[in-house]
């Protein structure tokens, strides 16, 4: 089995799953750790870390290089200093 890796933290569900369609699209399995009764008590999500995207081990590079991507701004070109960059980092 291989390791999990966090690749996203999210402050609700839904924007997990946009982030987690991106990657169904590229090929890249993965899953949402929430701990929010499903869906049904999205409010405890706050109090709980929030929703995080999981991915193996072997696609935490890839996985996150597609979500910093997605964040920036069209025309945008990634940087170090960029601080929505760094919060998809593993």
């Amino acid at each position: 089995m291989s390791e999990l890796v966090s690749v996203g933290n999210y402050s609700d569900r839904f924007s997990a799953e946009i982030a987690q369609s991106l990657l169904d699209t590229e090929g890249i399995d993965s899953y949402i750790r929430a701990d929010d009764a499903g869906g049904m008590r999205a409010f405890q999500l706050a109090g709980a870390g929030g929703a995080w995207l999981i991915v193996g081990a072997q696609n935490a590079a890839r996985a996150s290089e597609l979500l910093q991507a997605f964040m920036q701004e069209p025309g945008e070109e990634p940087g170090e200093d960029d601080p929505e960059a760094k919060s998809f980092t593993a």
